[in-house]
């Protein structure tokens, strides 16, 4: 599911850097550019390697990070492995940052200083413009979102000098990223817990925050207890909602209990089924293809709601059965 262990440059446990035995001259951020350095995948097989490449002074919108921490995420692995289409190499993943302002421009002065702890997600850029970015869901961007990996750095955004080259995640040591992506990361917050909150955090509440915040006797689903499950149990219980989660095997009891959660085992049918049409919402973690059919059984008629957040590759099967006599 996703690994919410953050590392520095030193903690991170893999294989020995070794220099590569060839060289991208144009697939750094700044075209042949020069000065920083990340541990990178050339090839889908997650022999991760030492390359060098240069990141673009901060414009007037932008905050220069010294990156000190990233999490690791599962996207890491389906970016890599190409599940999610990616065919840009070498890739340095990561999405989960955390850092400290090394430099910044003069319009994002207001909001930002030299020293402070700041943290960036997923995405780096976007038009900033349209009615989606208006709204707050720069994911949905018009004319799309950049990625902070993976992604192609946009033309006329600028930094010409990085129009049509690989955006580079978080397994770096710096990065500069547009101020609208950059977040502070509040005083007493240790900065290796950051990262994640922008990733896996803003992932599970998002749709928490739609679908329960301010609702009364809500009654949660979680499916999968990784990181992005224990993440999304821990927002629905400081909503007040009773969560449920659904697991392949009860091993994980007494950490469900911990949290003030009940875990039910998806490998016991008739536990599964003493659940039928009492869920409001499911939040669905699982980044693998498993069956759904028995979860839709468990949420309430007409008003219950599915929410898929795992990326998984191959479709799901959908039982029109289970939605037609359940009601969802």
């Amino acid at each position: 599911l996703k690994l919410h262990t953050s590392f520095t440059r030193t903690q991170l446990s893999l294989p020995p850097l070794r220099p590569p035995t060839y060289i991208f001259y144009n697939m750094a951020s700044v075209v042949g550019g020069k000065g920083s350095f990340m541990l990178a995948a050339p090839d889908k097989e997650y022999k991760m390697a030492k390359f060098e490449i240069g990141r673009p002074a901060p414009g007037p919108e932008d905050v220069a990070i010294d990156i000190v921490y990233c999490g690791m995420c599962h996207s890491d692995l389906h970016t890599i492995n190409g599940d999610w289409g990616n065919d840009k190499y070498p890739l340095a993943p990561g999405h989960e940052i955390a850092g400290v302002v090394r430099a910044v421009g003069e319009k994002a002065a207001s909001k930002f200083k030299v020293g402070d702890h700041v943290s960036v997600g997923c995405m780096v850029l976007s038009c900033m413009a349209c009615g989606m970015c208006d709204q707050g869901f720069e994911q949905h961007c018009a004319k799309g979102m950049c990625g902070t990996y993976g992604a192609t750095f946009p033309e006329g955004m600028g930094h010409d000098d990085c129009h049509g080259t690989p955006t580079q995640g978080g397994y770096s040591t710096d990065m500069t990223v547009h101020q609208r992506f950059a977040f502070k990361v509040p005083e007493g917050m240790p900065l290796e817990v950051a990262g994640p909150l922008c990733c896996a955090g803003i992932t599970t509440y998002s749709p928490l925050s739609r679908h329960v915040k301010g609702k009364k006797d809500q009654h949660v689903g979680v499916v999968g207890f990784g990181g992005l499950g224990m993440m999304a149990v821990k927002i629905a219980k400081a909503m007040g909602a009773k969560v449920t989660i659904f697991s392949r095997s009860n091993a994980k009891k007494g950490e469900a209990a911990a949290l003030g959660a009940e875990l039910v085992a998806t490998s016991e049918p008739e536990a599964v089924g003493a659940l039928a049409r009492s869920v409001d919402t499911i939040i669905d973690t699982v980044s693998d293809f498993h069956d759904i059919g028995l979860l839709i059984s468990t949420l309430k008629p007409v008003t219950g709601t599915l929410v898929l957040l795992g990326g998984v590759p191959k479709p799901y099967e959908l039982p029109a059965f289970s939605l037609l006599f359940s009601g969802a």
